[in-house]
């Protein structure tokens, strides 16, 4: 008997599986989120401030420009009641303070610096770094105050001193003899020179705290690495971690300098008012901006005080301009681009 066999069935052709990725759910934590919306919002407000604030002064600074032009940056004198009104004296004297101030602030600063982040022991390291804390909490008419009344007297002396060895100079020339047997002593107070080392007692703790927070990044790794191939402590402070912390030097020392050329109180409470174009700090008599608006501001009419609010305006954009550079040249010290 013949069988018939049926043919067998084909099998089924295996599916397709389509792989989908796995959706990650980003949802934060509702504190998380509170915290994100906090710092985001409190960032976006001081965006917002900033510019509100250069377009407030932007906008008044329009009737000075249109009524004396760029005479504004090109004349000394300040003389309201002729219709004389300029800035050249005021810019010249706001950067020599801030050049006096960070003269003697920079090597103060990048010193104890180094000191508290490579040579201090650890419990003493922590009153330093809340000292210099404290300093940048005095206020300024403290400052000034010590200027005026502890600062001065001694301060004298010392600008006469270098009037004498080093009066050949330009920059410590002053228009008096200073070999005279009563010689004037009047000539050399209330000066940029005495200003600037009262603002570089502010500035400094700003600068100090930038540089050791930088110089506390420098790799450990080659750190140990120095040492170990014999080097003494400041060699391998000097191969390691001021080549990583040359950012942090610079922009600390923008930084502060942004602070030194707006500073008012401590600069109103020292200088004798002057609007002359001299590069001469030893010698009395300067002017800044912000002091110049701080003197004149009470008694300005509505003209004089759009031309106070103008020069406010120069130097908003002076110091903005100067702290956006510090700022992202201390950004960039962090990842240790600079360090060779």
């Amino acid at each position: 008997m013949t069988m018939l066999l049926e043919p067998a069935e084909a099998a089924p052709a295996p599916e397709t599986v389509i792989e989908v990725p796995r959706s990650i759910d980003p949802a934060l934590p509702i504190s998380d989120k509170v915290f994100f919306v906090v710092a985001k919002g409190i960032g976006i407000s001081v965006l917002v401030i900033m510019g509100a604030i250069g377009v407030f002064l932007g906008l008044q600074s329009i009737p000075t420009f249109r009524r004396y032009g760029f005479s504004f940056f090109t004349e000394s004198s300040w003389q309201p009641e002729n219709d004389v009104l300029g800035i050249a004296a005021v810019l010249v004297g706001t950067f020599t303070v801030a050049l006096v101030a960070m003269l003697i602030a920079f090597p103060l600063a990048l010193s104890a610096a180094l000191y508290i982040s490579e040579y201090a022991a650890p419990k003493v390291k922590s009153f330093l770094i809340s000292m210099v804390d404290l300093m940048a909490a005095i206020p300024s008419i403290v400052w000034g105050l010590w200027g005026f009344f502890l600062l001065q007297p001694k301060a004298i002396h010392v600008a006469h001193w270098l009037h004498t060895h080093l009066g050949w100079i330009p920059f410590f020339h002053v228009d008096t003899d200073p070999n005279a047997a009563p010689w004037a002593q009047s000539r050399y107070a209330a000066s940029a020179f005495i200003a600037g080392i009262a603002v570089s007692m502010m500035v400094l703790p700003m600068a100090a705290a930038v540089m050791r927070q930088v110089f506390s990044q420098a790799p450990i790794g080659e750190r140990e690495a120095a040492l170990a191939l014999g080097s003494t402590r400041w060699g391998m402070i000097r191969t390691v971690v001021l080549p990583f912390g040359r950012g942090g030097i610079i922009g600390g020392t923008m930084l502060s300098l942004g602070r030194a050329l707006g500073e008012t109180i401590a600069v109103v409470l020292i200088i004798s008012p002057a609007f002359d174009i001299k590069f001469r700090p030893l010698e009395i008599g300067t002017s800044t901006v912000s002091a110049l608006i701080a003197g004149r501001f009470g008694e300005a009419t509505s003209a004089q005080l759009s031309a106070l609010l103008t020069a406010g305006f120069v130097l908003f954009v002076i110091t903005l301009i100067i702290n956006t550079l510090a700022a992202t040249i201390v950004a960039r010290s962090r990842s240790g681009a600079n360090a060779d």
